[in-house]
C-alpha cells in the first residue's frame, strides 16, 4: 500500500473490538471467531482497512470505571484475530494501540498500521518501532483536557508537534496518517467545528482520519441510543470527505462504503470501475 492510495478513494476503516466493553456496544470479548468471521464479513462488504483494538478507548469523563487492561492481557486479545484475519485475507490489518510492546507483536502477526490514540505521547518506545518497522502509524490528537482557545487550530498545531517528533525519530513522513480526535477531549460543539472545518488539517500534509462513528455527540443531538446512530454517522462521514477525510472509521462497515462511494462520486467525479 503506497501514500498514494489514501488519495485516489477514501478508505473504509472497519473497526473490531476484542473487548467486553466497547462504548459501541460490538465487542466481541474473547469470542476471537465471531470477531474474526465480523473481519472477513467487512472485508466482502467493502472494508479497505480492519483497526483491531483490545482495549476499550471510552473516553473515562464520559465513562465510569474505564481501567486500563495489563500488555499481555492485550496481547492476548488481539494477536489471534489478527492472525485469524491475515489467514483468510490480504486486506490491512491496523492496531488500536498506545503500547510498544502490542505493536511490535500485532505487526509480527501482520499489522501495517499502528493507530495510536495518544499520538505517540503515551509510550516512549512506540515510535521507535513504528520506525524500524516502516509501518503506518494514526497520530490522532488526545489530551487531559478539553479546553481550547480555537478547537481546530489548537489540534492541528499539538498534531504538527506529533508529527515533527515522528520524524525526528525516522518515521518516514509518507507512513503518517492524522486524525482530529473525534469525541476525544472534545465536547459536542468542539466535534461539530471539527467536521466543519476539516479541509484545514490539509495544513499537515498527511492523510486525514476521521471516526465518528456512533460517537456521544450523534446521541445526544438526536437523543438515541449507541445502536441507533448510523443516520447520524452517516451525515458526519458524508460531510467529513466532502471537507477532506481520506479514511473514516466505522463500525457499520456495508452502509459505510456506500455512503463514501457515493460521496466520492460527487466530490471527485464518477470513474467506473
Amino acid at each position: 500500500m503506497d501514500n498514494s492510495t489514501w488519495y485516489s478513494k477514501t478508505s473504509v476503516m472497519g473497526i473490531i473490538n476484542v473487548t467486553p466493553d466497547s462504548f459501541s456496544g460490538d465487542g466481541f470479548g474473547i469470542n476471537f471467531d465471531s470477531a474474526i468471521s465480523q473481519a472477513v464479513q467487512f472485508v466482502k462488504d467493502g472494508a479497505d482497512i480492519i483497526d483491531v483494538g483490545g482495549e476499550s478507548t471510552r473516553p473515562p469523563n464520559l465513562y465510569k470505571n474505564v481501567k486500563e487492561i495489563s500488555v499481555s492481557e492485550e496481547i492476548e486479545r488481539v494477536i489471534p484475530v489478527i492472525e485469524g484475519i491475515r489467514s483468510q485475507s490480504d486486506v490491512c490489518v491496523s492496531i488500536d494501540t498506545s503500547k510498544s510492546e502490542v505493536a511490535i507483536e500485532a505487526i509480527r502477526a501482520g499489522a501495517t498500521i499502528v493507530n495510536d490514540i495518544w499520538g505517540l505521547k503515551k509510550d516512549s518506545k512506540l515510535v521507535k518501532v513504528i520506525a524500524d518497522n516502516n509501518v503506518y502509524v494514526v497520530i490522532m490528537h488526545n489530551s487531559l483536557s478539553d479546553t481550547y482557545s480555537d478547537v481546530v487550530t489548537d489540534t492541528i498545531n499539538d498534531l504538527k508537534q506529533s508529527i515533527d517528533f515522528a520524524e525526528n525519530n525516522g518515521v518516514e513522513r509518507s507512513k503518517i496518517i492524522v486524525d482530529p480526535g473525534f469525541g476525544f477531549a472534545k465536547n459536542l460543539n468542539h466535534n461539530l467545528e471539527i467536521i466543519r472545518r476539516l479541509s484545514e488539517y490539509k495544513f499537515l500534509k498527511s492523510p486525514i482520519l476521521i471516526g465518528p462513528s456512533r460517537k456521544s455527540t450523534i446521541g445526544k443531538i438526536l437523543d438515541l441510543p449507541v445502536e441507533d446512530r448510523l443516520e447520524g454517522t452517516s451525515a458526519l462521514v458524508a460531510v467529513s470527505i466532502y471537507n477532506g477525510a481520506n479514511i473514516v472509521r466505522v463500525h457499520d462497515v456495508r452502509n459505510i462504503v456506500r455512503i463514501a462511494k457515493m460521496t466520492d462520486a460527487l466530490v471527485h467525479g464518477f470513474k467506473k470501475s
